[in-house]
């Protein structure tokens, strides 16, 4: 997928009823999880499982994310962050 064509979100956007849901990509363009939650400049991303079940909930900084929006206008975001990395890092409890 060519993210540089799609439409960066602005700040004013950035909220659960828009980014929540969101498909996360990490740098070699594969879907390594799905945005689960908000929590403060925090993000919760669901990693792993298979359709959410057994999935990992893992915490990173929001200013780790890049959301935007593809051609179809759905919100995705990508991240510097692998999915081993990811897998790796502590569950995240609310």
């Amino acid at each position: 997928m060519d993210h540089s064509k799609h439409v960066r979100l602005a700040p004013s956007e950035l909220t659960p009823d828009v980014v929540e849901g969101a498909t996360i990509y990490g740098p070699d363009d594969s879907s390594i999880g799905t945005l689960d939650h908000l929590h403060g400049s925090t993000a919760v991303i669901d990693v792993g499982g298979f359709l959410g079940i057994g999935a990992k909930p893992v915490a990173v900084p929001v200013t780790d994310l890049d959301f935007m929006r593809d051609e179809s206008g759905n919100v995705h975001a990508v991240t510097a962050w692998s999915k081993d990395q990811l897998e790796a890092a502590p569950e995240h409890r609310d």
